[in-house]
């Protein structure tokens, strides 16, 4: 910012401060206002104008314009629906009135009353009775005719990037549609919603890194949750045939477009089905979705055009890395020789990896950025799927699916292991995992294998990272574009 700039808006913090002194000196403060009666919004006014016209109303919101001239004046007053016009006379207020309407500033709150009525040039608008300051603003808003671009400063001061950029504002409106259309499909499928802790004696449920926290009066370190998996599923156990949960959750990694270490997650669990089940039931609650809040399922995301509405494709991991990269893991069946075709494809692997972890690798290098319709990726290696059932035709192999849509994983599905011999087995190998430096490995959850040694029902699993699903119907770059607070170091460091 130049120094003109920083010396033209000292100026105007001064005035603004100065403004408010007087107020408060004539006994008109502004912030000793604790309600205004509001009947009628913006929304109200135009969508039903041939009923409301000539009537009298009471609005309240932010003057985002203002032009005074002579005995005739406008403002532009914005509420959370929208923008209208005030047309304002001189002979229609109180003189005193009409005089501190011209001392107001953009931005500041005001109270408006007023009678519904079209302008000469035909718009819209309330013609003005009576002012009243509700709020003063001390900051000027930024520069009318170019808003507010800095990305930085946008996902930092929420609130202002919300009063200046309407599109914003929309996107946020959606995702509150988003969830609600969730919560209600899934009422209808007789799923039962669920609350479950955030405050975890060790982490699981997910290979993920986790936030470290503890509790003063019990003296123990506790984790934030990576997943919902294993406490809903305790709940399968104790009967609970169909349950979910949309909760945040924590993961302690870096951030990108597609990353957050908070985000919020839907987790749905339902007895008596398996991997197919939640197939099914993932691209109704996608389609269903889009159809309900957007009103159509072929929906246009950066250059893509995605058809939500064909059924879904589906695909093995194994046949998709050789669709892409001609490399046929069914053909490979010594680590060593996965070691070789890696280096082959300059894929990087650790020691610790397996076949599996190595079909993973080829897996992220070549198809997943390939995958742009909605595609079903299945039969993942029981090396990265340490919750799922085996497949029973291949016991390297799990019943579980990925979904992809734009490149990107938007759910994650199994059959859910419920053999708790089998269960305590692959936790230990985390474990052990963990022990040679692996931080995304989980430790072995001693209560969880407890309640599946009482008995739990073949039950179909699915997680879908919410925040993605938005970032998708909103056509939205960055995940930060759909949190209303992302997580951002602060300033000073």
């Amino acid at each position: 910012m130049s120094n003109n700039k920083v010396q033209n808006l000292g100026e105007q913090l001064k005035i603004r401060r100065d403004k408010l002194k007087n107020l408060q000196d004539l006994e008109n403060d502004p912030f000793s206002i604790t309600k205004f009666n509001v009947d009628s919004s913006t929304k109200d006014i135009k969508n039903n104008f041939d009923y409301m016209e000539g009537k009298s109303v009471s609005i309240a919101g932010r003057i985002m314009s203002k032009r005074v001239m002579g005995k005739l004046s406008f403002a532009g007053l914005q509420d959370f629906y929208g923008n209208i016009q005030c047309y304002i006379k001189k002979e229609c207020m109180d003189e005193e009135n009409y005089r501190e309407f011209k001392k107001l500033d953009i931005g500041d709150i005001i109270g408006v009353e007023g009678e519904v009525c079209r302008t000469e040039r035909g718009e819209i608008s309330v013609k003005t009775t009576k002012i009243i300051l509700i709020s003063k603003s001390l900051i000027p808003l930024p520069e009318k005719f170019h808003g507010l671009q800095n990305t930085d400063i946008r996902y930092r001061q929420r609130y202002l990037d919300l009063t200046v950029n309407p599109e914003v504002k929309e996107t946020f409106v959606k995702r509150s549609k988003i969830i609600t259309e969730i919560r209600r499909f899934l009422d209808k499928e007789n799923f039962l919603e669920v609350e479950t802790p955030v405050l975890h004696n060790q982490a699981g449920g997910a290979a993920a890194r986790p936030f470290m926290t503890h509790h003063n009066a019990l003296d123990i370190d506790m984790f934030m949750r990576i997943a919902l998996e294993l406490h809903l599923k305790r709940l399968v156990v104790g009967g609970f045939d169909k349950v979910y949960e949309i909760g945040r959750v924590f993961r302690n990694e870096g951030t990108d477009t597609k990353h957050n270490p908070e985000f919020t997650l839907l987790e749905l669990y339902q007895a008596y089905t398996n991997f197919e089940g939640m197939m099914d039931i993932t691209e109704r609650l996608i389609r269903t979705i889009a159809e309900k809040v957007l009103g159509k399922t072929l929906i246009k995301y950066g250059d893509y055009e995605i058809d939500l509405g064909k059924p879904f494709s589906k695909i093995s991991m194994t046949e998709s890395v050789l669709k892409y990269s001609d490399v046929d893991f069914s053909k490979i069946d010594t680590l060593d020789d996965a070691r070789k075709v890696a280096k082959k494809h300059n894929i990087a692997y650790e020691d610790r990896h397996k076949i599996g972890d190595i079909l993973n690798l080829f897996f992220d290098e070549f198809v997943e950025s390939k995958l742009i319709q909605p595609t079903f990726i299945t039969d993942y290696p029981v090396e990265i799927s340490p919750l799922a059932k085996r497949n029973p035709k291949n016991p390297n192999l799990t019943e579980r699916f990925e979904l992809f849509i734009v490149g990107r994983e938007f759910a994650n599905a199994f059959s859910e292991l419920n053999d708790p011999i089998d269960q305590r087995k692959r936790f230990e190998e985390q474990a052990e995992l963990k022990k040679q430096g692996d931080e995304e490995a989980c430790d072995v959850d001693e209560d969880f294998l407890t309640a599946l040694e009482y008995g739990m029902p073949p039950t179909g699993g699915m997680g879908m990272g919410v925040d993605r699903l938005v970032m998708l119907l909103t056509n939205s770059n960055s995940i930060r574009d759909v949190l209303l607070f992302p997580t951002m170091k602060p300033l000073d460091k």
